[in-house]
């Protein structure tokens, strides 16, 4: 495994996206550990995607425009749930100070369905993978198996990092309900753009 194999994974995670943007909310609105949850199924998320590319089934996203618009579209209509959530008062990815607990395994699953649901994460493997593992090499598979499992590890770290950041800023947004409203609607919009550009998206 290379240094810039190991550089362009951390390059890529630190990269704001879909799965940065609801680790980052569940740190502010329900602090550290359930931001970990949010990582770790973003985390999971991965694994359909890298497993996919690994045995050539990404290809068919590419090949196929049914294949990729059927996928795309339950994409879209989760990221603008996600939207509608964040606005939504005591929803899981409430920004309140006072609301009910969620089951972290619900955290953690809501995380992989942005992830799974992306079929671009699929074609992004196929393309990624490739440029440090050559299919022609000794034991390939094994060896992008191990490179997948690094780019996940490298993700769960680095999520981690920002959900750790949004919990330690929690109590300072908490305490400002005009700061809460404005990050609150901000989240919405920008999972409501990310679910229009995804829409719009032909590749």
């Amino acid at each position: 495994m290379t240094t810039e194999f190991l550089i362009t994974a951390l390059i890529v995670c630190l990269l704001p996206g879909t799965g940065v943007l609801y680790t980052l909310a569940i740190g502010l609105g329900r602090g550290f550990r359930a931001s970990i949850a949010a990582a770790f199924g973003c985390t999971m998320g991965i694994i359909p995607a890298a497993l996919a590319s690994i045995v050539g089934l990404a290809a068919i996203f590419h090949t196929s425009a049914l294949a990729f618009q059927l996928l795309k579209y339950l994409g879209v209509a989760y990221l603008l749930y996600m939207a509608w959530t964040m606005l939504r008062s005591g929803g899981a990815m409430s920004l309140e100070a006072d609301r009910a607990a969620v089951p972290m395994a619900k955290v953690a699953i809501s995380g992989a369905l942005i992830n799974v649901l992306n079929p671009k994460l699929s074609l992004f493997f196929l393309a990624f993978l490739p440029q440090f593992v050559s299919v022609e090499a000794p034991n390939a598979t094994a060896t992008m198996l191990l490179h997948a499992a690094v780019f996940m590890a490298i993700t769960f770290v680095t999520f981690v990092g920002y959900g750790a950041c949004a919990a330690l800023a929690r109590d300072y947004v908490i305490s400002r309900p005009n700061v809460l409203k404005w990050i609150r609607r901000s989240f919405a919009a920008t999972f409501g753009i990310l679910g229009l550009r995804l829409a719009l998206s032909d590749r």
